[in-house]
């Protein structure tokens, strides 16, 4: 009996602690999936649909990245039950591609002249493709998504004590 427990107390340390997490497939939007921030819908905007995906499976939509970066700097003001370590994955839509992308392969153009559904927009831009991208879009400044703060994101207010640097 003892043998029993010892041997189930050492697979739960193995397998219960180090068990991983994992990753969510992207799900597309649906025709009534509205954005979790501005209640636009986003099936009619696949060019800048984004997605966050929570660890419990469950997720929410975007017409954009910049509400999506907007819903993650303040993840309790959208949704009181979840939190930003409550997030899976992070889903985007390349400009150039339109695939589905994590939103940490791609590099983030702000200030450009591209706009999206919402107006001025974050646009995510595949590392081959930014210098061009610059070019002809105008943007002010690149940036991974692990280096945006809430003061990168247009139309987010910079004094919300709520905004933290992830």
């Amino acid at each position: 009996m003892l043998r029993k427990v010892m041997y189930a107390a050492v697979f739960l340390l193995v397998f219960g602690i180090t068990m991983p997490v994992w990753a969510h497939d992207a799900k597309k939007p649906g025709a009534n999936d509205k954005c979790a921030v501005c209640g636009m819908l986003v099936k009619p905007f696949p060019k800048w649909a984004a997605q966050i995906v929570f660890k419990d499976g469950t997720y929410v939509y975007f017409d954009g990245p910049k509400d999506m970066l907007k819903f993650y700097f303040d993840v309790a003001k959208y949704n009181k039950h979840k939190t930003q370590a409550d997030i899976s994955d992070i889903y985007v839509t390349e400009y150039y591609s339109a695939k589905t992308v994590k939103a940490d392969s791609v590099v983030f153009v702000i200030g450009s002249n591209v706009e999206g559904p919402m107006g001025t927009e974050v646009v995510p831009v595949s590392e081959g493709k930014v210098k061009g991208f610059m070019l002809d879009h105008k943007g002010d400044k690149t940036l991974k998504f692990s280096e945006i703060t809430a003061a990168d994101i247009p139309g987010m207010s910079m004094h919300d004590d709520s905004m933290k640097k992830h």
